[in-house]
């Protein structure tokens, strides 16, 4: 059994690269919103009116809670996760932000899956042998440092050990990650594979990964959920922006998965 390198790098073994164009679904939708408004005079009140409604269906809650019910498993974790003699734990990238110091660090989605990694990579080095931590995360935002580096000391952090944990640095969108996991797996042999990430990510994480052939436990880390109410809430509109980018995701997946393109 050829050893697994700490930090490997996998080769781009596919032809096709599944980039999401989508981003700022919501402001486009505005956008297109005020361009229809200024072309059509006659319709102008109509226009001005439905989106006025529905931003405010989204921003308080109303719309943005049948989104997130689409995009997300309605269960989380049913049935808890099982170790084996050889578990990999993979933990999927969510982006880097900024703090109040203008340090780099994980999203508050992040530090959920991190934490959630790192539990049930302790809870699997009590029973089974070799457990180790695949953090997929590349630099899509370009960022100083890649999402696998800036997730590296939170797990260090959490008892994880450095000699268990592979960075994967190089993938920049969901399908990248299962492609390039997918690589580093190829070196060496699991008995079993644990995906953990949000919940509104993983309906299409899945998918990703069954197209490499890989059929890990789902372990959903976090799920988000609307703000129901009168007055609108910005966190309402951010909720959406991801539901809407899943469910278009996921949309483009079958596309192109009907067009041969993966």
């Amino acid at each position: 059994m050829q050893p697994l390198r700490r930090d490997s790098k996998p080769v781009d073994s596919s032809r096709k690269t599944y980039v999401t164009p989508f981003k700022l679904i919501l402001f486009t939708l505005l956008a297109l919103f005020f361009a229809a408004i200024v072309r059509w005079k006659r319709a102008r009140r109509p226009l001005l009116l439905g989106t006025v409604i529905l931003f405010w269906l989204l921003a308080a809650g109303w719309l943005t809670a049948p989104l997130l019910d689409l995009a997300q498993p309605h269960r989380q974790n049913v049935m808890p996760t099982t170790f084996a003699p050889r578990t990999a734990i993979i933990l999927l990238g969510g982006g880097t932000i900024y703090d109040a110091n203008h340090v780099l660090v994980p999203p508050r989605d992040v530090l959920v899956r991190i934490s959630a990694s790192a539990e049930n990579y302790v809870e699997c080095k009590r029973t089974e042998a070799t457990c180790q931590v695949i953090v997929s995360g590349g630099n899509p935002q370009r960022h100083p440092a890649t999402e696998a580096e800036t997730y590296l000391p939170y797990l260090l952090r959490q008892k994880v050990a450095r000699a268990d944990i592979v960075l994967e640095d190089s993938s920049l969108t969901t399908y990248e990650n299962a492609r390039n996991v997918s690589t580093i797996l190829s070196q060496s042999h699991y008995d079993t594979l644990i995906l953990v990430t949000s919940a509104y990510h993983m309906p299409r994480a899945l998918l990703d990964f069954h197209r490499f052939g890989l059929a890990p436990q789902p372990l959903i880390s976090s799920a988000r959920r609307a703000e129901l109410g009168v007055l609108p809430r910005f966190e309402n509109l951010k909720s959406a922006e991801i539901a809407l980018h899943e469910l278009i995701g996921i949309a483009q997946f079958h596309v192109y998965r009907a067009l041969g393109w993966f």
